[in-house]
């Protein structure tokens, strides 16, 4: 029995413990990025910021938040110190997203503007008035065409809607969500204009996980079909099911 008990205790000893599953990331975009990133430490710290934690919950992965701004996110993603963020396709080009990436299950829908001052849509209804001209970017972001236009780079949506008040850009790009809160609460009268990018975001995931995609589009999924995503967007902006908007 005591050599029994011994031999138990070396193979025990032996046998290799599994490292636990960590992935860092980082989903703040700017620090204006409203309602999908708002401050990690408010009661209500936006849509991404409680939706990210909600997913990877579901799955043995471990999360390490980083807070980085825009720029550096994407380099820290090429050099492997961080391992995923959550994007749109629509913001590449071709929406391609790079061979060392891969991407989850769409999570909800998301789309950009061309955001000028009311009373100037009609000029800017068709996408193609950006070619050529001076336009509004935020610092750090990724525009699939921006090869078409000269960036005027803002560290902020905030900003964006500030230097539109001010008359330093004619016209800029930005989500409609976050364009519209911005020019509620600086009491600017803006107007969406054409439609730059309309697509779904995603989780950008290193390809050196994509072992891991299984569990993160389960848990994505399981989400949808409990209602956890349609209410958190719905607590943020009171808006279409989460259904219907990738159907559309």
């Amino acid at each position: 029995m005591r050599l029994s008990i011994v031999f138990f205790c070396c193979l025990f000893f032996l046998v290799p413990v599994r490292a636990e599953t960590v992935l860092s990331y980082d989903v703040n975009g700017s620090n204006s990025w409203y309602p999908y990133f708002i401050d990690e430490n408010a009661k209500d710290p936006g849509i991404l910021a409680e939706l990210v934690p909600n997913i990877f919950a579901l799955t043995p992965i471990r999360l390490e938040a980083k807070l980085y701004p825009p720029k550096r996110t994407n380099q820290a993603l090429a050099s492997g110190a961080l391992d995923f963020d959550v994007v749109s396709p629509s913001w590449f080009e071709g929406g391609e997203l790079g061979e060392n990436f891969v991407q989850s299950q769409p999570i909800f829908a998301i789309k950009e503007h061309v955001v000028v001052l009311a009373g100037a849509q009609d000029d800017w209804m068709n996408i193609s008035k950006i070619r050529g001209q001076e336009i509004g970017t935020v610092r750090g972001y990724l525009y699939h065409d921006d090869s078409q236009f000269t960036r005027v780079d803002f560290k902020s949506e905030r900003e964006l809607i500030i230097a539109l008040q001010k008359g330093r850009i004619q016209a800029a790009i930005a989500g409609d969500l976050t364009a519209l809160y911005w020019a509620r609460e600086l009491h600017v009268p803006i107007a969406l204009a054409a439609v730059h990018s309309d697509g779904v975001l995603v989780i950008r995931l290193r390809r050196e996980h994509q072992g891991l995609l299984k569990q993160i589009n389960g848990a994505i999924s399981q989400l949808r079909e409990q209602g956890a995503i349609d209410a958190l967007l719905a607590k943020y902006t009171s808006g279409q099911s989460v259904v219907s908007r990738l159907s559309n």
